[in-house]
């Protein structure tokens, strides 16, 4: 197979979490395909049950990009992860192979697709000040001062990202303007020849492949993979154990409060609400096919379109 100069393809399969985005790519597309995770949890070592991190077996089927990348108590956002996709997409096309940026975190795929609003650059005093705002009001607080000022941005920030959130209102505070005020690039970029599909599947299927991931990861040692990180050293104040998968357990292992099972009901909750969100900010954008993981012909279509 030869890639063309012209075209460069770059396919993007994206769904929300549990709908089985891993195994489709390595039954459709592990000959010809390369991986570049999408995925803001998966980018950090040691994370691996709580985050449904592809297992070696399954990296060793079609090679993965972006996994095991930093520590869990550094930060990774929008721009850390264009700049690697920026860096892999060039040397897949050298090697003849076709880019797939898979995952699930809406905002970076909107963002490689429309490029990222021309915001200021984060002035370190002001991100003190963000800080001491987030201390001050806890998250929670923080969150529903932001929504009054830009309730358009406060629906697009996945419910548990501090990070994108104290950034928001860092921003306010640096230019008395909310992120939504902000331009952005209304055309798909055209660099590249985006291929853009999406993975859905009926709302009930969804529901049950997450209970039942659910359960798999506490089978698997979740809770040991958490008390592992905790006694590194690791604490809630790290970024990686804000994540849904780590942060529902936090407030029973470390300060007592409620039980497991609470921390597991608070887990399928934050996991279904999540996954709601996620259908929903993937059906803005445009140029979308929509695929049942389960028939898959669309895709293949395409797929044997840019190998042939």
């Amino acid at each position: 197979m030869s890639i063309s100069s012209k075209t460069k393809p770059v396919v993007l399969v994206f769904g929300p979490t549990g709908v089985g985005k891993t195994r489709f790519l390595i039954d459709q597309a592990s000959v010809f395909g390369e991986v570049i995770t999408v995925d803001s949890v998966q980018v950090y070592r040691r994370l691996d049950i709580g985050s449904a991190k592809p297992s070696l077996e399954e990296r060793s089927a079609i090679p993965h990009h972006l996994l095991d990348i930093i520590d869990p108590s550094e930060s990774f956002d929008v721009g850390a992860f264009l700049a690697h996709a920026e860096r892999v997409i060039p040397n897949i096309h050298r090697r003849g192979k076709i880019p797939i940026l898979c995952g699930g975190t809406a905002f970076y795929f909107w963002n490689f697709i429309y490029g990222l609003p021309q915001t200021p650059a984060s002035d370190p005093e002001i991100r003190q000040q963000a800080e001491k705002d987030l201390a001050l009001w806890g998250f929670v607080g923080l969150k529903e001062r932001y929504t009054i000022l830009d309730p358009v941005t406060a629906q697009r920030l996945g419910a548990q990202d501090v990070y994108r959130w104290t950034r928001a209102w860092e921003v306010f505070l640096q230019t008395g303007k909310p992120l939504s005020a902000f331009a952005r690039h209304q055309q798909p970029r055209s660099d590249y020849q985006l291929e853009i599909f999406s993975l859905e599947r009926p709302k009930e299927e969804l529901s049950r492949r997450l209970d039942e991931r659910i359960d798999q990861m506490l089978a698997e040692g979740l809770l040991d993979e958490i008390r592992g990180l905790l006694g590194d050293g690791y604490s809630e104040k790290d970024p990686g154990l804000r994540a849904i998968g780590y942060s529902e357990f936090l407030p029973w292992l470390v300060h007592g409060q409620g039980s497991r099972d609470e921390a597991i009901q608070a887990l399928r909750w934050h996991s279904r609400q999540y996954a709601k969100r996620q259908r929903t900010f993937f059906r803005r954008i445009e140029g979308a096919r929509v695929v049942n993981p389960d028939f898959p012909e669309p895709f293949l279509e395409l797929w044997r379109q840019l190998t042939s």
